[in-house]
């Protein structure tokens, strides 16, 4: 789920691109600063941007001729029935939910149609299919026998909640969307369109290339540094591969390698804190828990999935003989003090601004934001331009606008989802089928939520998946004793599998594109380097000290090592240093053993 930002070179097609993507950007930092807002205001007024963005803009999927003249049509209708909803809020509020009249019905219906559209042409088909689906049930679920049946909704109520109430479009998902999870993606976008990238590299090089296999480490480090700004997976193979998996390959790694490496790391990325994509904002919103808890506290569980490539990288190193990088391509501590400001000082007010401020999560990102695009000024060259600073605002606003349009279309949809579960008891019918399967048992459960997990997320944005599996197997989770934060985060990291899991791993055949290889011997080999994104959930499951890095950490630094070691020996067990198999045999169970036995 990427957008390729396009600027068109020049006329008014390129005037209209920038004035709507400062429109677009200039409302949601509107929102953050404004106050009070009513919520069917601010959240179709959202809406209604990504509309136009996906429908007029292009910020979708090649439709044809046929396709555009159909998204102009659309587009306009849906823009239309947001502007409804905005216009005639204050007799909305008052009808409690019940549609009155054809009108109301035609809007409702309208708007449902549009996101369902919307999301189809943004991210394909499978979303909004699922959505259709549970509408359905909404709709027909009274005439199903048995468990799975509703007692029925009438029309105007079920259409009413999900579109002049917070209890479907409108919901705390989208206020989270347009609150606070587009003021990251536009800070994201900012900070990409700098010298950032240039940093990041210079940084991850001069700290990782001197090692054996540096060219490989300096792949790991880098796309964890690219993945705090990015917080999309595919976006960061694209991005940070173009560069690492051509250096890789000159240096005489083996295609499959290099290309495995950048999947394995990018995917890392999405779980990095600061910005870990839009989930750990839906998280916080359906948690009711403050981001910066859930920031700490999987902080270290990230460390210990790039700890897992680290060491898979280096067995990998022994086994093919890769030396690390020669002194002489080291950029230099003072190339790092000049490049790594661009996104350590963004960066340090964000989270300074969090940890120990009073401001809240939305003010910490626009401030962060304002000194990003401060930052934009020096050139490749490190020297102020202006020209050059117009044109990188420009980029960043597109981008930013973009990204905020897909991140939209995803989670609208979802919400629709959502709603139907609420209204209809879906969501505790599927839970109590995952309790019913498992018979109760801790690992039966995770083993179910885990492969759901993974299934949705073949097809599904990481966000969307991890939205729909949590509300279907989180309370089954949470039923066998899984406290709740750590439910969410095991399905949000088991909902990335799909990054590198056959058939789909998205990111294999971006990488496998990129170093011009088959993309099943890049798959196995990323399988075995990314075991960390299989086994690390498992491990603060079991270590329940792991995530307590606020309140008890020098217990879950101690957890963190217990499990780095266990990982260590899996990596060796599953790559090995083509020496000896008697050791990588005895060192599985001890890498088991060592992480789910006698755990913190």
């Amino acid at each position: 789920m990427t957008t390729n930002t396009f600027i068109p070179a020049s006329g008014w097609l390129r005037w209209a691109t920038v004035t709507f993507a400062a429109l677009t950007v200039g409302f949601h930092l509107w929102v953050a600063f404004s106050g009070l807002i009513p919520n069917l205001t601010t959240r179709p007024l959202h809406m209604a941007f990504a509309v136009a963005w996906v429908f007029f803009f292009g910020v979708a999927i090649a439709q044809g001729s046929g396709g555009r003249i159909s998204g102009w049509i659309i587009g306009a209708i849906g823009i239309a029935a947001c502007g409804y909803i905005v216009w005639n809020r204050p007799e909305l509020v008052r009808q409690y939910g019940a549609l009155d009249g054809w009108l109301q019905h035609a809007v409702a219906i309208v708007l449902l149609l549009v996101v369902l559209e919307m999301a189809r042409r943004a991210i394909k088909l499978v979303l909004p299919a699922v959505a259709a689906i549970v509408l359905a049930y909404g709709f027909l679920g009274e005439h199903l026998p048995g468990a799975f049946g509703h007692g029925g909704i009438p029309l105007d109520y079920y259409l009413g909640t999900l579109t002049i109430t917070e209890g479907g479009l409108w919901g705390s998902l989208t206020g989270i969307s347009v609150d606070t999870i587009s003021l990251f993606i536009i800070l994201g976008a900012t900070i990409s369109a700098g010298q950032a990238g240039t940093g990041f590299m210079a940084l991850a090089t001069q700290i990782a290339g001197r090692f054996r296999a540096g060219a490989a480490k300096v792949a790991v480090v880098s796309s964890a540094l690219y993945g705090t700004v990015s917080g999309v997976a595919a976006a960061n193979t694209a991005s940070t591969g173009m560069v690492t998996i051509p250096a890789m390959i000159r240096r005489g790694y083996p295609p499959k390698l290099a290309a495995a490496v950048e999947a394995v790391a990018s995917t890392g990325g999405q779980i990095m804190p600061p910005i870990m994509g839009a989930g750990i904002f839906v998280m916080a919103e359906l948690l009711r828990q403050p981001y910066a808890e859930i920031m700490v506290a999987a902080t270290l569980p990230a460390v210990l999935f790039f700890v897992a490539a680290w060491v898979g990288v280096h067995m990998f190193a022994l086994r093919y003989h890769l030396e690390g990088l020669p002194r002489s391509e080291l950029p230099g501590w003072s190339a790092v003090a000049l490049t790594a400001p661009f996104f350590m000082v963004p960066f340090g007010i964000l989270i300074g601004s969090i940890l120990f401020t009073s401001y809240t999560l939305s003010y910490a990102a626009v401030f962060a934001t304002v000194t990003a695009w401060l930052l934009l000024l020096p050139d490749d060259n490190l020297k102020p331009s202006l020209r050059g600073w117009l044109l990188r605002t420009e980029q960043a606003l597109v981008t930013g606008a973009q990204q905020v349009a897909v991140i939209a279309a995803v989670i609208i949809c979802a919400g629709i989802i959502v709603g139907v579960f609420n209204m209809t008891g879906l969501g505790v019918k599927l839970t109590s089928l995952i309790l019913s399967l498992s018979g109760g048992e801790l690992w039966a459960v995770l083993l179910l939520t885990g492969l759901a997990s993974l299934v949705l997320g073949m097809e599904l944005p990481t966000t969307a998946a991890y939205i729909i599996c949590v509300a279907v197997a989180g309370p089954a989770l949470v039923a066998v004793g899984v406290p709740e934060l750590y439910a969410h985060l095991f399905v949000f990291w088991y909902a990335l599998l799909c990054t590198i899991t056959p058939p789909v791993c998205g990111n294999v055949f971006i990488a496998a594109g990129i170093a011009k290889t088959p993309w099943l011997p890049v798959a196995g080999t990323a399988l075995r380097l990314g075991l960390g994104l299989f086994v690390v959930p498992l491990g603060f499951i079991m270590n329940p000290s792991l995530l307590l890095l606020a309140t008890d950490p020098w217990l879950a630094v101690m957890a963190a090592l217990k499990v780095g070691v266990g990982l260590a020996l899996l990596a060796y067990a599953v790559i090995g240093d083509g020496d000896h198999p008697g050791r990588q045999f005895l060192a599985l169970p001890a890498g088991l053993a060592i992480i789910f036995i006698a755990g913190f």
